[in-house]
């Protein structure tokens, strides 16, 4: 077995320590009414996006999602900050910026990490730590802590995360080459980071759009090759107009964080299909760290 599909499989039980780590970092973690931002790099960015959503919609106070490297200038009672290997030059250059200025927070897999040096406060999640490259457990073990803290039901989310290890995949998916994934309002970062973990591990052309903004351009790839995924609710009539002009529409009814992990498993059976090695993707580090520019990221 890779690295990266040992990963995918213990992501509920990570989710389950998830729970412990959010009572205990409750002191640090943003609070209720505060003005937010939350930022990252690639998956860590989605996830950023999902809890952004999640937590306005909660009404806990106003939230801004960020990639670390186009922060906004206005002003926040608190600024949080995922990174896994707490070395990417983006968020320790920013951190290091607003140090002083507002409140951080970071979490991260590696306690001794620059990013810790720079923040106000860290939560390390050590054992969602990753040895692959691709970005699995870690992320979704960084939103359901941050759900968890917002009083989400993470115990539902486990079972639902346990049946999507090990149910069978689409049947059919993996035959076909373009795919879609669509989101709604908390589902669309998802749907984002579905597509990104099928661009890194396999290669696959992948797409990703709010499920509204589909029907304006982006169906026009859609044939007999093509898989249309939806997280959450879709709009109405879309499944049959997929089906009818020749896509696979796949929808589960499931939490958006558990279905994540079925694509997971569709980009490692892509991957060993075209003999990829889905720990190690073409061109890609753990970690994006800068030459010239601050040391980690």
């Amino acid at each position: 077995m890779t690295h990266v599909a040992a990963e995918i499989a213990s992501q509920p039980a990570c989710w389950r320590s998830a729970i412990g780590v959010a009572a205990a970092g409750a002191p640090v973690l943003p609070r209720h009414g505060e003005r937010l931002a939350v930022v990252g790099c690639g998956t860590s960015h989605y996830m950023t996006q999902v809890y952004a959503a999640y937590r306005e919609a909660a009404g806990f106070g106003e939230t801004d999602a960020f990639p670390a490297s186009e922060f906004s200038s206005r002003r926040y009672d608190r600024v949080l900050a995922l990174s896994r290997s707490g070395t990417t030059t983006e968020v320790v250059e920013l951190l290091s910026r607003l140090r002083g200025k507002v409140p951080t927070v970071v979490v991260t897999a590696e306690a001794d990490a620059p990013v810790a040096e720079v923040a106000d406060e860290a939560i390390v999640l050590d054992f969602a730590n990753e040895r692959a490259v691709v970005h699995t457990r870690f992320a979704t073990t960084a939103l359901a802590m941050l759900r968890a803290h917002l009083g989400h039901d993470i115990e539902r989310l486990i079972e639902q995360g346990e049946r999507a290890v090990a149910e069978d995949l689409p049947a059919g998916a993996a035959d076909r080459t373009q795919f879609t994934f669509l989101g709604r309002g908390v589902t669309v970062g998802v749907a984002h980071e579905a597509a990104l973990k099928l661009r890194e591990a396999a290669r696959a052309w992948a797409e990703s759009y709010p499920a509204m903004e589909y029907r304006h351009g982006p169906m026009s790839v859609t044939d007999e090759r093509s898989v249309v995924w939806a997280f959450g609710e879709p709009p109405a009539g879309l499944a049959d107009e997929v089906r009818g002009i020749g896509g696979q529409w796949v929808r589960h009814r499931c939490d958006p964080l558990a279905d994540l992990i079925r694509v997971q498993r569709l980009a490692v059976a892509l991957a060993q299909r075209a003999g990829f090695d889905p720990d190690r993707p073409r061109n890609l580090a753990r970690s994006v760290i800068l030459a010239g520019r601050a040391s980690g990221g």
